[in-house]
């Protein structure tokens, strides 16, 4: 585990399928503490080089930090994937042999509790993973109406007990704002049927996913990124896209099937690619995650 307090998923898998060599260029985007892109430039030694960006300012400042023995090699820069076409161009970055996404909320975002991503721990409703986005999670929870929370829950959350927590919600914020982690993860528990607040997974992490893909654009960011790209692969380079939950998922299937219906593009993955067990038993929050790999012809 890194400073940044992350366990990179699914390392050798990442590295066999971007087929690492010592004269590649790879592009990360999404950074976070440096664990996959030290693996990338480790398997690219010695002249391999990386461009990483990463939308949270500790994210880029902990990647800096953790890459710094590699020198000039590595180049990370704040800003989000949805924005790497843009930012290619600013940065004059050459097409790449590789390019990584990984989807995933960072331990460190999850453990802090400033930052207000999980309910385990009482802190302020915020969960923005850019501490410069205008809205944060409370900003939701207070403004949008009864139904536009009940949709948002089921959509984002796929949770059957939508309609009772946007009313457990809509009822509460009445008596008192809902600014806290642990204000909102009580409402919900108390807004479910009894059977449901004692199942597999805490009966407020559905909903907070959903406010998290919410407050962060997460499906709009990643579906500009699927469109930007692709195009700057080099001639047999690979994308590799490593998701969380299903809609993500989703999303990057049916982007690279319509990139390979096109023309100029192959799906290297035909089934989805999972952690090993013992991966799963070492990082027990590697168990969701989802790997598919696109390639330029």
């Amino acid at each position: 585990m890194n400073r940044f307090g992350h366990t990179p998923v699914m390392v050798e898998e990442v590295i066999r399928f971007m087929r690492c060599g010592r004269e590649g260029f790879y592009i990360d985007v999404t950074a976070g503490g440096g664990g996959h892109a030290r693996a990338i430039l480790d398997a690219s030694s010695p002249s391999g080089r990386l461009f990483g960006i990463d939308r949270d300012p500790d994210a880029v400042k902990a990647a800096r930090e953790a890459l710094s023995r590699f020198g000039d090699r590595a180049r990370i820069e704040r800003g989000a994937f949805s924005e790497i076409g843009s930012i290619a161009g600013r940065f004059e970055v050459p097409c790449a042999n590789g390019m990584l996404a990984d989807l995933g909320v960072s331990s460190h975002q999850i453990e802090e509790v400033s930052r207000g991503f999980a309910f385990m721990k009482d802190g302020p409703l915020d969960m923005r993973m850019d501490p410069e986005l205008g809205v944060s999670a409370a900003d939701v929870v207070r403004d949008a109406g009864e139904e536009e929370l009940s949709q948002m829950i089921f959509e984002l959350g796929e949770e059957r007990y939508a309609r009772k927590i946007a009313r457990g919600i809509a009822a509460e914020r009445i008596r008192r704002p809902i600014m806290t982690t642990k204000a909102l993860a009580d409402v919900i528990a108390r807004s479910v049927p009894a059977g449901a607040r004692h199942g597999r997974i805490h009966p407020a992490t559905r909903t907070f996913q959903a406010l998290r893909i919410r407050v962060n654009d997460e499906l709009g960011e990643l579906g500009k990124f699927l469109e930007d790209g692709p195009p700057l692969l080099c001639s047999g380079g690979r994308l590799v896209v490593i998701s969380y939950h299903s809609l993500e998922d989703r999303l990057v299937k049916t982007s690279f099937r319509e990139l390979e219906k096109k023309g100029g593009f192959k799906v290297v993955t035909k089934k989805i690619v999972t952690p090993g067990e013992e991966e799963i038993e070492t990082n027990p929050r590697a168990r969701s995650a989802k790997l598919r790999v696109l390639e330029k012809e």
